[in-house]
C-alpha cells in the first residue's frame, strides 16, 4: 500500500528564492538514498539542473504577468511510501512520476526520486508551483491532500497493489493511519502481545487452562488475582496489559469462543488486486492458505469468483471475442500496443530533456563569450580570471560540452525552441490515448488470466507429459 502527503514550499526565512529552491532540492537528490541517482526521473527539466530551470520559469513568470507575492509558494513536494517488499524501487520510481503527472496534468516541471536507505521505499516529488507556460500558477485547492490520496489508491489499484482502507483523519499525515498490525512503523506493546496470543493459539490449545500454561511456559507472566481483570507481562516487558485493554478479539470471553472455534476472526481484507474497473483476477481458492484457515473468507471468495467470472464474459462479449486463441492474440496485441506508445513516450522525454540541457548550456555559453573573449586578449591574465573566475569556468563547461556532443555547428536557440513545441504536442497526442490503452490491456490481460483459471487451459504443461508418456510407451 502507499501512503502520500502534499506540502507547499515557502521561501526559507532569510534566503534568497535561489537558495531555497536548491535547499529544498538538494535532499530529495542524495545519491547515497537514490543510488548514485539511478532512481531520479524528471518531467520537462533535467534533475541535475532542477533549481535553476524552476528559478528561470519564476523570472518568466514574473516578466509575463508582473504579479508577485510575499508569501510565495515556490513549488510543492509531495511524498509517497510504500509497504515494504510490495514493489521494487524501479517501479515506485515509476508509480511516483505518474502520480505526479496525473496530478499536475502535465502541466508543470516536476523531478521524482526514489529513496531506499529505509525499510519502506519512498518518494520525494517535488514539481514547480508555476506552470510549463509560466503564466500561470497551481492552486493548492481545498481538499487537495485528500485528491492525491484518492489518486494514489487508484494508481495502486491499477498496478495490483494493496491500498489502505478506511483511513481515519488525524492530527498527522495520512501515512499514520495504517490498518494491520505490522503496517506501523514500530508496533506498540499491545499489537506485540496480540501477536504473541496469536502465536500461542495456532498451537490449538484445549483449552483456557491450557492456553494459559502454554503462556507460562513461553516465559509470559500471568497476574490472575483478580480474575475480572487478567494482566499479562511479556517476556523482556515490565508492565503488565490487561486483556480488557485489548482489542475485542482478545478479551478473556472471545479467547475462550477462538479456542473451543465457536468464534472466527476474519481475515483482514486489505489487499485488493486489479483496476478499479470491472474486472479483478480470480482468486484460486484451492491454492489458498486464508481459506483453508477460515471457511468465512472460502464463502466470500466463491462468491467474489462467480462475480467476476460474469463480469469476465460480459467483457468478452463487448469485445466481440469468443474462443481462447482470439483472446490471447488480442491480449498480445494489446499489450504490444502500450508498449510501442509508452516507448515513444519515453524517447520524446529523452530528446526534451537533451534540449533544455542544451538550452542552458548554449544560453551560458552566450553569456560569457564577451568575458572569455576579453580574457583571451589579456593573454590568460591570472588577474583578470581572478575578478572573472565564475564566467570564465563557465564559459570553459559549456565548450567541454559542445565538445563532447561533437557537434560541428550549435542549433540556434529558435530550432531548439521550434523542435521542443514539435515534440511537446507530440507527447500530448500520444499522452491521449496512453491511459485508455493501459486501461484496455489491464481489462484484456485480466480477463486472459480469468478465462484460462476457468478453463484450466494448461496447454504448455500437458505437452512436456505427453512427450513423456510416449516415451515410456516405447
Amino acid at each position: 500500500m502507499a501512503t502520500s502527503r502534499l506540502m507547499p514550499l515557502h521561501i526559507n526565512k532569510g534566503k534568497s528564492v535561489a537558495q531555497t529552491i536548491s535547499d529544498r532540492t538538494t535532499y530529495p537528490l542524495n545519491p547515497d538514498k537514490t543510488k548514485n541517482g539511478e532512481l531520479v526521473t524528471g518531467y520537462e527539466c533535467d534533475p541535475r539542473t532542477v533549481d535553476v530551470e524552476f528559478l528561470m520559469s519564476k523570472k518568466e513568470y514574473f516578466a509575463k504577468t508582473g504579479r508577485s507575492q510575499k508569501n510565495d509558494v515556490l513549488a510543492y513536494h509531495l511524498r509517497q511510501s510504500f509497504k515494504p517488499g510490495e514493489i521494487t524501487p524501479e517501479e515506485a520510481n515509476r508509480l511516483g512520476y505518474e502520480l505526479a503527472l496525473r496530478f499536475t496534468k502535465g502541466r508543470h516541471s516536476f523531478i521524482v526520486a526514489t529513496h531506499v536507505d529505509k525499510a519502506h521505499t519512498h518518494n520525494h516529488i517535488i514539481f514547480n508551483s508555476t506552470n510549463l507556460d509560466s503564466d500561470r500558477k497551481f492552486v493548492n485547492f481545498w481538499g487537495s491532500a485528500f485528491a492525491v490520496r484518492k489518486l494514489n489508491d487508484l494508481i495502486c489499484l491499477e498496478n495490483g497493489l494493496s491500498v489502505v482502507k478506511g483511513p481515519k483523519p488525524s492530527k498527522g499525515h495520512y501515512g499514520t493511519w495504517l490498518e494491520g498490525k505490522g503496517h506501523k512503523k514500530k508496533p506498540t506493546k499491545a499489537d506485540e502481545l496480540q501477536q504473541f496470543i496469536d502465536s500461542v493459539l495456532e498451537k490449538k490449545p484445549r483449552d483456557f487452562d491450557e492456553f494459559i500454561k502454554i503462556l507460562v511456559d513461553s516465559g509470559c507472566k500471568v497476574n490472575q488475582k483478580r480474575r475480572k481483570h487478567i494482566s499479562l507481562i511479556m517476556p523482556g516487558h515490565k508492565k503488565p496489559i490487561r486483556l480488557s485493554s485489548l482489542s475485542d478479539e482478545y478479551a478473556e470471553a472471545a479467547l475462550k469462543q477462538r479456542i473451543s472455534g465457536k468464534r472466527v476472526v476474519p481475515p483482514t481484507m486489505q489487499t485488493l488486486t486489479g483496476p478499479p474497473a470491472k474486472l479483478n483476477l480470480l482468486i484460486d481458492i484451492e491454492n489458498s492458505l486464508k481459506a483453508k484457515d477460515s471457511p468465512g473468507y472460502e464463502q466470500w471468495a466463491k462468491i467474489f469468483n462467480l462475480k467476476q467470472a460474469a463480469q469476465t464474459l460480459i467483457f468478452l462479449q463487448e469485445n466481440n471475442i469468443s474462443d481462447i486463441d482470439t483472446l490471447r492474440v488480442a491480449a498480445q496485441k494489446a499489450k504490444d500496443d502500450f508498449n510501442d506508445t509508452q516507448g515513444h513516450i519515453h524517447a520524446t522525454d529523452a530528446r526534451l530533456k537533451e534540449i533544455a540541457v542544451l538550452q542552458k548550456h548554449i544560453g551560458t555559453y552566450i553569456k560569457t563569450r564577451d568575458i572569455y573573449t576579453q580574457y583571451r586578449k589579456a593573454g590568460y591574465s591570472k588577474k583578470f580570471l581572478a575578478k572573472h573566475r565564475e564566467q570564465i569556468e563557465a564559459h570553459k563547461a559549456a565548450k567541454n560540452f559542445f565538445n563532447g556532443l561533437n557537434l560541428t555547428k550549435l542549433p540556434t536557440m529558435k530550432m531548439l525552441q521550434t523542435e521542443y513545441a514539435s515534440l511537446i504536442a507530440r507527447k500530448k497526442k500520444l499522452y491521449s490515448g496512453y491511459h485508455t490503452q493501459r486501461e484496455f490491456m489491464q481489462n484484456i490481460l485480466l480477463a486472459k488470466q480469468n478465462t484460462e483459471m476457468l478453463l484450466n487451459c494448461r496447454y504448455q504443461e500437458e505437452l512436456p507429459q505427453e512427450k513423456d508418456s510416449n516415451r515410456k510407451g516405447r
